[in-house]
Protein backbone atom coordinates (compact mmCIF):
# COMPACT_ATOMS: atom_id res chain seq x y z
CA UNK A 1 0.00 0.00 0.00
CA UNK A 2 1.63 3.18 -0.80
CA UNK A 3 1.87 5.97 1.71
CA UNK A 4 1.84 9.79 2.27
CA UNK A 5 4.37 12.35 3.68
CA UNK A 6 2.69 15.02 5.38
CA UNK A 7 4.75 17.99 6.50
CA UNK A 8 4.04 21.41 8.13
CA UNK A 9 5.03 24.41 6.77
CA UNK A 10 3.31 27.05 8.42
CA UNK A 11 2.21 27.61 11.90
CA UNK A 12 -1.04 26.62 13.09
CA UNK A 13 -1.21 29.93 15.65
CA UNK A 14 -4.40 31.45 13.74
CA UNK A 15 -5.83 28.08 13.08
CA UNK A 16 -9.02 27.19 13.98
CA UNK A 17 -9.60 24.19 16.50
CA UNK A 18 -10.48 21.66 13.92
CA UNK A 19 -7.40 22.29 11.97
CA UNK A 20 -5.84 22.27 14.86
CA UNK A 21 -7.18 18.97 16.08
CA UNK A 22 -6.55 17.65 12.64
CA UNK A 23 -2.67 19.01 12.93
CA UNK A 24 -2.41 16.76 16.13
CA UNK A 25 -3.94 13.52 15.14
CA UNK A 26 -1.71 13.41 11.91
CA UNK A 27 1.17 13.53 14.72
CA UNK A 28 2.58 17.59 13.72
CA UNK A 29 3.88 19.37 16.49
CA UNK A 30 5.72 22.15 14.86
CA UNK A 31 7.21 23.53 11.75
CA UNK A 32 9.19 21.46 9.84
CA UNK A 33 7.64 18.26 11.82
CA UNK A 34 6.94 15.66 8.87
CA UNK A 35 5.04 12.02 9.27
CA UNK A 36 4.19 9.46 6.85
CA UNK A 37 1.01 7.79 7.41
CA UNK A 38 -0.66 5.38 4.98
CA UNK A 39 -2.76 6.49 2.23
CA UNK A 40 -6.03 5.84 3.62
CA UNK A 41 -9.46 8.89 3.45
CA UNK A 42 -8.78 8.92 6.78
CA UNK A 43 -5.73 11.08 6.75
CA UNK A 44 -5.58 12.59 3.07
CA UNK A 45 -9.05 14.20 4.80
CA UNK A 46 -7.26 15.54 7.75
CA UNK A 47 -4.45 16.69 5.44
CA UNK A 48 -7.22 18.00 3.36
CA UNK A 49 -8.89 20.12 5.85
CA UNK A 50 -5.16 21.88 6.67
CA UNK A 51 -3.92 21.90 3.34
CA UNK A 52 -2.84 25.39 3.84
CA UNK A 53 -0.87 24.60 6.50
CA UNK A 54 1.07 21.15 5.08
CA UNK A 55 2.93 20.00 2.03
CA UNK A 56 1.32 16.70 1.15
CA UNK A 57 3.86 14.01 -1.06
CA UNK A 58 3.27 10.44 -1.92
CA UNK A 59 6.07 8.06 -1.03
CA UNK A 60 6.30 4.50 -1.93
Amino acid sequence: MSSIKVTQIKSANRAKANQKESLRSLGLKRIGDSVVKEDRPEFRGMANTVRHLVTVEEVD
